[in-house]
């Protein structure tokens, strides 16, 4: 993960070095600290699929389940998806989906959870993202037209600077 800063200008990209060439980021004199990360996202589709779904009447099986399975394999295998990112030991990975009728679609938060020296966002970022996938890929054959939206950080804890929160 970048270091826990802005950047100004892109001689201050933390992933980026003084010639120009990517580079993983030094993470060695930070210190260890709780890292804590909550990311949400939804999936839009008719409101034939939500009941399709509610009903659990498609043919490939409980969407939920599998989406909430993918969210947590792929929140432990960000670091193999997403260009140098470090690989970290997660304590935990929480994926919820609830179905939502107004606007039709499944509403997807993550919580991820680690002790180390870089945070979990692109963990929770990563684990909403791959979930929603899911849904898409076993609702595809009903609904072509579902939307991935809304993909976004929502919390974080520890590291620099601290806690956020957004709205």
């Amino acid at each position: 993960m970048a270091d826990e800063q802005s950047p100004d200008t892109p001689s201050d990209l933390s992933h980026i070095d003084a010639q120009g060439r990517a580079r993983m980021v030094d993470v060695g004199d930070k210190d260890v600290t709780e890292r804590r990360a909550v990311a949400e996202g939804r999936v839009l589709m008719k409101p034939e699929t939500l009941e399709l779904i509610r009903n659990s009447a498609l043919k490939k099986g409980d969407v939920l389940a599998a989406a909430e399975i993918a969210g947590v394999m792929a929140a432990k295998r960000t670091h193999e998806l997403i260009p140098l990112c470090h690989p970290l030991m997660l304590s935990k990975v929480l994926v919820e989906l609830s179905l939502v009728d107004e606007p039709p679609s499944i509403a997807i938060r993550a919580e991820v959870r680690s002790s180390g020296k870089t945070g979990v966002e692109m963990e929770a970022l990563t684990a909403v993202s791959v979930a929603g996938l899911t849904v898409y890929d076993m609702a595809k054959a009903v609904d072509r037209g579902m939307q991935i939206d809304a993909v976004r950080l929502r919390e974080k804890d520890g590291g620099r600077s601290g806690s956020v929160r957004l709205e």
